[in-house]
């Protein structure tokens, strides 16, 4: 079960909502879904990304995920201080 990591900052900015979290390992985001989809990308540590048949590791290396409108997915940091970012259309949350 992954525990819910700790929102540390949110703000909006020219249209786009972000937020970002401090997790440390086994934190993140627990299996949800949404009507909109989003951007996650990892700024430290790594995070999973898993959605219905796959699984992603992402880290600073590896860019932006897209997470599509309407599928569950969970985001759970690998490591201790991991920061991820989710960025999404403002208003959607």
């Amino acid at each position: 079960m992954i525990q819910a990591a700790p929102l540390k900052h949110s703000f909006t900015y020219d249209g786009a909502q972000l937020n970002v979290y401090h997790a440390n390992k086994g934190f993140g985001l627990p299996h949800h879904s949404h009507t909109w989809s989003h951007a996650t990308i990892c700024h430290s540590g790594s995070c999973a990304i898993r959605m219905e048949g796959k699984e992603k590791i992402i880290n600073k290396h590896s860019g932006a995920f897209n997470l599509p409108a309407g599928e569950w997915h969970e985001i759970e940091a690998l490591e201790d201080d991991t920061v991820f970012v989710n960025v999404f259309a403002e208003g959607k949350y």
